[in-house]
């Protein structure tokens, strides 16, 4: 979730994304600065703590290897397609003959000629904003388990999920008390200031698009002018977003304003449903996939633009940035909406991708339940049996996954097992510029597998031709997606578990220890993670050039059937 920066007791500012299950906002930041592309660099040569991705080049270069195009399906949002350094690398569907209305290869999907809108209507509707999980959970079993005297002895096990799932959502729902909570009448005064102040800064700079830097460089004169400044500037730099312009600003700032309303609502009323009403399936039925439409761009395309042009932004072209990997096609699957994603949507995502030749798989978003984990975890092992590399941003809300609620996750339900196929990833950032961990990044030893550069990340945006910053492990994520794409490009016949194995090994420990986020304690960063290391894409080449492509292909096994039914309180 987005979280609010909050000094001396006072909401004072937000985060701007296309979708509130994209945390991107670091609590506090120390001063310095790094460069753009920063997370491309190499420590030694360069003096930043990136990936080390043109030393990396040039080692494949020594050893005369040609790249393999690589598919990699990215879960977000929705993607720029027309965007200068992303239009040439998204996918296009061989089969598919575009805008005929016809599901020309037969995948059940038709027009699907860059991927797949799962939370789209036949008629041409996308859902935008969303509610949350915990309040469509609490309001799921609330007629249930409400107001009883519940004998947990005699409850089935799936009742006992359930039910447990419930008291957390009331928990989350009504409070207990604990936490102080977002002061909704503040945070509308906060919005209103911030609107009041950009009304009267687009009149001094005679123009109606700014940016935070904009602003940085305007010379006040007056006290109107010196206050409105001030309000914006302080905005802008808080959040890191200081290349974002001002209607990007106010849009995600009007968002999260409503996704708190919504939460609040929650409460007494349950939660519309926004996505049911344009779908129209049956979400209680997995096997029920006559859903969604083609359009991966809808008009919520921010988070997805930029978490894809760090995977894989034309490289050396002169334009905007440089992605990581080099030869790769971005298939973009349009499922996470501006609140919690539907578990039956991820499952179907992920079995989109593994079906119509990702390889690897980009899913930054996330949330605290997921009351059909059983059909992800299906989809898991399916993509798991096809030889499918799974990545997930591990979220930001500086806690302990190791013991807090985090999904998806690598967990298979029931089992106790971890998904071999599977990488969840935290976010670095630079001495220069607040430390080795991001503040706001989620850790734990065995949960999370590798840190990786996630803050003031420098990729597109919508627009064209647009870019800028944003940071959260959503853009650590795509950073170890990208890497590990980069790998296959080069050595096709490794398997996800050897991709894993190489991105870890690889990884590099600080010198020094490191801030546990949203503290000031010490800690090895093999602490907050189980490598312990920041990923290196140089050093993973190394290793992956070591490894014998004989007898290496990922075993076949028969695809795990879905679930037909969920229960539904």
């Amino acid at each position: 979730m987005n979280k609010l920066v909050k000094v001396a007791g006072l909401v004072t500012a937000f985060v701007i994304a296309e979708n509130t299950s994209f945390a991107q906002q670091e609590k506090s930041t120390k001063s310095g600065d790094v460069p753009k592309g920063w997370h491309l660099l190499d420590k030694t040569k360069d003096g930043f703590s990136g990936i080390s991705i043109d030393k990396a080049y040039e080692f494949i270069r020594t050893k005369n290897l040609k790249g393999k195009t690589v598919v990699v399906a990215v879960i977000d949002s929705g993607i720029d397609t027309l965007h200068e350094d992303l239009k040439e690398i998204l996918w296009v569907n061989p089969k598919e003959i575009p805008n005929n209305g016809i599901d020309d290869d037969g995948n059940g999907y038709a027009d699907d000629i860059h991927g797949w809108n799962f939370i789209g209507g036949k008629d041409g509707r996308n859902v935008k904003q969303d509610s949350y999980e915990g309040a469509r959970v609490y309001h799921m079993y609330k007629d249930k388990f409400a107001g009883k005297n519940i004998d947990t002895t005699k409850l089935s096990a799936e009742e006992k999920d359930e039910y447990k799932m419930w008291v957390r959502s009331k928990k989350k729902i009504e409070g207990d008390g604990s936490d102080e909570g977002v002061d909704l009448v503040m945070l509308k005064r906060a919005l209103m200031s911030a609107q009041k102040s950009d009304s009267a800064m687009r009149k001094f700079l005679n123009k109606e698009t700014y940016t935070g830097n904009d602003v940085d460089t305007f010379t006040a004169v007056s006290t109107t002018e010196k206050g409105a400044r001030a309000s914006l500037l302080y905005l802008f730099k808080a959040n890191q977003m200081m290349e974002t312009t001002n209607k990007e600003f106010l849009e995600g700032f009007e968002e999260f304003v409503s996704g708190e309303e919504r939460k609040a609502e929650a409460k007494d009323k349950a939660p519309q449903n926004y996505r049911g009403d344009i779908t129209k399936d049956n979400e209680a039925d997995i096997n029920d996939r006559d859903y969604g439409n083609p359009d991966v761009m809808a008009s919520t395309p921010f988070h997805g633009t930029h978490v894809a042009g760090i995977i894989g932004a034309v490289r050396g072209n002169g334009k905007g940035m440089d992605g990581v990997a080099d030869n790769v096609r971005i298939m973009m699957i349009r499922a996470v909406p501006d609140g919690d994603e539907h578990d039956k949507d991820i499952a179907l995502a992920i079995r989109y991708a593994t079906d119509n030749g990702a390889k690897v798989v980009n899913m930054s978003f996330g949330k605290d339940f997921s009351p059909q984990k059983k059909w992800v975890d299906e989809a898991v092992k399916y993509a798991e049996s096809k030889g499918v590399l799974l990545v997930h941003a591990a979220g930001n809300d500086a806690k302990n996954i190791d013991t807090a609620d985090n999904f998806p996750n690598a967990m298979i339900k029931g089992s106790n097992t971890k998904a071999s196929n599977w990488i969840t990833v935290g976010a670095s950032g630079d001495p220069k510029a607040g430390g080795f961990t991001a503040s706001f990044s989620n850790y734990g030893k065995n949960q999370v597998d590798v840190f990786a550069p996630g803050v003031k990340i420098y990729s597109s945006i919508p627009g064209g031709n647009t870019y800028g910053n944003a940071q959260g492990t959503s853009m650590a994520c795509p950073v170890v997606a990208g890497t590990a794409a980069f790998l296959l490009e080069y050595f096709p016949y490794l398997t996800p578990q050897q991709l894993k194995y190489c991105l870890m090994k690889s990884s590099q420990a600080p010198e020094t220890k490191v801030k546990k986020p949203g503290t000031d304690e010490l800690v090895a960063l093999n602490e907050l993670s189980e490598s312990g290391g920041i990923i290196n894409a140089f050093e993973a080449a190394k290793i992956a050039a070591t490894l014998d492509p004989s007898g290496k292909k990922a075993p076949k096994k028969s695809s795990p059937k879905p679930t037909m039914k969920n229960k539904r309180g």
